[in-house]
């Protein structure tokens, strides 16, 4: 992991190539975490596994189809590193593997936003072979200082979901369990099992 030493705005982070680093803005510093083998042109275009690609379709998945089942103004499901700035105070922005925003913050969204701003319901994290232990615990104190309704871990190898609600100590659930969204999503449910078929 490396940061940049100059200060950078979000429109200058989300102006940088997508090359298979994955980035995150962090108080106007670039953070980079990870980095593709540059023999490989596959790891540019992507870093995931097959089993967190698979993940990633699954949830995305099943959280549209618990949204879609819902009132309409219904929020929206974003995808594959949705970049979000959590304040507009300030420069700090984040790309996630998932994140569901509320409809009360999509209404506050512009045409001219390139990316989400505010603080969704959830956000998802799927683990990688790569994800080290200190980036994780980084990217979780940033959405604990954003206060983050929910963020679910998940980790395709073990089959489990951990999950951060905001103020409240982790909890994890597995393969023979059900991954159950209440309060912050009335009425998801889902077995955990079906994210990793």
């Amino acid at each position: 992991m490396s940061v940049a030493t100059a200060p950078m705005t979000t429109a200058e982070w989300m102006a940088l190539p997508d090359d298979g680093i994955r980035r995150r803005l962090h108080h106007c510093e670039l953070i980079e975490e990870g980095y593709p083998n540059p023999m490989c042109k596959a790891a540019r275009a992507t870093r995931r596994t097959r089993d967190s690609a698979i993940c990633l379709s699954n949830i995305a998945g099943v959280l549209n189809v618990w949204r879609s089942a819902r009132v309409r103004p219904n929020g929206a499901i974003f995808i594959g590193e949705a970049a979000i700035r959590f304040s507009r105070a300030e420069e700090t922005a984040v790309g996630v593997d998932v994140a569901y925003v509320q409809p009360e913050l999509m209404v506050k969204q512009t045409d001219d936003n390139t990316v989400i701003v505010g603080v969704p319901t959830l956000i998802v994290e799927i683990l990688s072979p790569s994800t080290t232990v200190k980036a994780l615990d980084d990217r979780l104190k940033v959405f604990g200082k954003a206060a983050v309704p929910v963020v679910w871990v998940v980790d395709p190898q073990d089959k489990t979901v951990t999950v951060y609600r905001h103020g409240q100590k982790p909890t994890m659930v597995n393969d023979a369990q059900d991954l159950i969204g209440d309060p912050e999503l009335p009425g998801f449910r889902v077995p955990v099992a079906r994210l990793f078929e």
